[in-house]
């Protein structure tokens, strides 16, 4: 059994103190890894439904054939494996501007450590997401130009509530459309917000891609009761002419 409450991990970063925790859960006594900056909760193994449902509400709107998806944020590694569980995916990158996470998962720290970093076709890669989005080059630093069917978010907060303010570019329609053209033709990009839609945001999606939505995904809150909400916008590129 373990121990009731231990930090696992504790490290300084450009964007202030990181750490890793795990703490058993009081009534199913199941082990719940977290992570804070500072003294802020950016993600808990207790609430897993939205990461998964930003892979899964993405990748549902692509044809069935071989994939190539890239995720922005690595975080205890839920949305990339819901990919790693597609069939189509043939190839995973994953993008994370702080290399004591990926430390993490390559030490096997976090629950999903040891799958990720064994599956032949998903790389971490530690890299500015946001500075790479904006690059022409693309995403991949091995290969630029390449472009992904899928790219999918989840940093910050929200397209309001970002974890560092040059973040807040992206959301903007230029960020939007330089984003785009690291897509292929027919290609989705798919966001994670912790509020609740946005119009006005859902508007920028509406005029830089050929259509979006967002989706409210609904899950169990025991820490506060009842049900809590987070919001998926997913946006695509418009399909290849004949």
């Amino acid at each position: 059994m373990s121990l009731r409450f231990e930090e696992i991990d504790w490290q300084p970063t450009p964007i202030g103190e990181i750490s890793l925790r795990r703490r058993r859960h009081p009534v199913s006594g199941d082990d719940v890894y977290e992570v804070k900056l500072g003294d802020e909760f950016l993600m808990s193994s207790l609430f897993t439904t939205g990461e998964i449902a930003l892979t899964e509400l993405a990748l549902a709107k692509l044809p069935d054939t071989e994939l190539d998806v890239a995720v922005g944020g690595l975080g205890l590694g839920y949305t990339a494996q819901a990919a790693l569980e597609d069939p189509r995916v043939r190839s995973l990158t994953v993008i994370d501007a702080l290399a004591e996470v990926i430390d993490w998962h390559q030490r096997h720290l976090v629950p999903l450590g040891a799958q990720l970093t064994s599956d032949a076709r998903c790389r971490l890669v530690h890299g500015d997401f946001f500075a790479l989005a904006a690059d022409p080059r693309g995403l991949d630093p091995r290969e630029p130009g390449r472009r992904f069917h899928a790219i999918l978010l989840d940093v910050d907060h929200s397209p309001r509530q970002v974890l560092h303010p040059r973040h807040a570019a992206l959301y903007q329609p230029a960020g939007l459309r330089a984003l785009a053209e690291h897509l292929h033709p027919g290609g989705v990009f798919a966001l994670w917000s912790n509020d609740p839609p946005d119009e006005q945001f859902a508007s920028v999606l509406t005029d830089v891609f050929a259509q979006a939505a967002a989706h409210v995904v609904d899950f169990d809150n025991p820490l506060q009761g009842g049900t809590s909400t987070n919001t998926v916008y997913v946006a695509g590129t418009a399909p290849a002419t004949p």
